[in-house]
């Protein structure tokens, strides 16, 4: 599934009270689908890294009480467990973690107890982590964890991290090279040498460091350090035809007279993506027409872009018209 489906199974299953596991690559927004959702459903998020934790972290440690023949024992319950309230309770990289957590969490996620203690009604767990084939660490969870949840295989999508990324400002010439090579933004880690690799997560790096202006000196050095040297070669190589484009203000200027490249995808996806980083409902007329020169799939991502930028282009009386006239291609 991409982020979206991920989202709405995830609400969906937490609905009906179901434990659900998120698995997928590494960096592909397993975390941001649980925090984003905690957020957007003003849920409380207590979020635990289950890789780091100890046995006893989570049955707590015990204590004697009574005296004589009542003497027994209770359990002092983690501080990090709910009380109270409604939230999500995260387990992130459950299926990394030591066996003996794993076989700790058996209780909780079937039963929502853990010996005395009880998982308060209003909370729901969810566990997240890589899978077998990343090469991440991860053993197998143990059959019974397994099958008390509902596993969700999260994988990466274009327009899902492209509508993010024009939502969050990642810099327009990195949305414009990962939809010309949209095979680079969730590599495989084991089919490289480099510590570093391509994965949302990394691109999501990449456009911070692009967008604090970076020496040329240096910046193909600093991308490398996110995504390798395979991706850093060929970002580096569009950066510098992006550079190169003639500037977006003439074709603003000059709609109808300004050049339309041909069989250049790389150019293409460079142009829309700058010029929609630029729109306004007062240039929409320009951008619009500048789109009715354009083959369909670069006049639609033109468009949609530019109404995801800035959502008031599309009260325009241009967008308007130019939707009508495309319905057809415009889903």
């Amino acid at each position: 599934m991409n982020l979206a489906q991920s989202t709405s199974a995830l609400a969906l299953l937490l609905a009906v009270g179901h434990p659900v596991f998120l698995s997928g690559p590494p960096g592909v927004g397993k975390s941001t689908i649980v925090k984003d959702y905690a957020a957007q459903n003003r849920l409380d998020l207590i979020d635990l890294r289950a890789v780091l934790l100890d046995p006893t972290d989570l049955r707590g440690l015990p204590f004697p009480v009574g005296d004589g023949d009542d003497k027994h024992v209770k359990w002092l319950i983690p501080e990090f467990l709910p009380k109270e309230g409604k939230g999500i309770l995260f387990l992130d990289e459950l299926n990394a973690a030591p066996r003996l957590v794993q076989s700790a969490c058996l209780q909780l996620v079937l039963d929502r107890r853990l010996g005395e203690y009880a998982l308060p009604d209003g909370w729901q767990i969810v566990a997240a982590g890589n899978r077998v084939t990343d090469g991440a660490g991860i053993s197998t969870m143990i059959t019974p964890l397994a099958n008390r949840f509902t596993h969700i295989d999260v994988n990466a999508d274009l327009n899902d991290w492209c509508g993010w990324a024009i939502v969050n400002d990642m810099p327009p010439e990195l949305i414009a090279f990962i939809r010309f090579r949209p095979e680079l933004l969730s590599q495989d880690p084991k089919n490289g040498q480099d510590d570093a690799f391509a994965s949302p997560r990394s691109w999501h790096a990449v456009g911070q460091i692009m967008a604090a202006n970076p020496p040329r000196s240096i910046e193909r050095d600093l991308y490398m350090g996110r995504i390798g040297e395979g991706a850093v070669t060929e970002l580096i190589s569009f950066l510098e035809m992006f550079r190169s484009l003639p500037k977006l203000d003439d074709i603003l200027m000059d709609p109808t007279g300004s050049p339309v490249p041909r069989n250049e995808p790389g150019v293409l996806y460079a142009i829309v993506t700058g010029l929609a980083s630029k729109a306004t409902p007062a240039n929409m007329d320009a951008i619009v027409r500048y789109a009715d020169r354009l083959s369909d799939e670069y006049a639609v991502c033109l468009i949609r872009d530019c109404r995801a930028q800035n959502p008031d282009t599309a009260n325009t009386e241009a967008f308007i018209a130019w939707a009508s006239r495309n319905s057809n291609i415009l889903i």
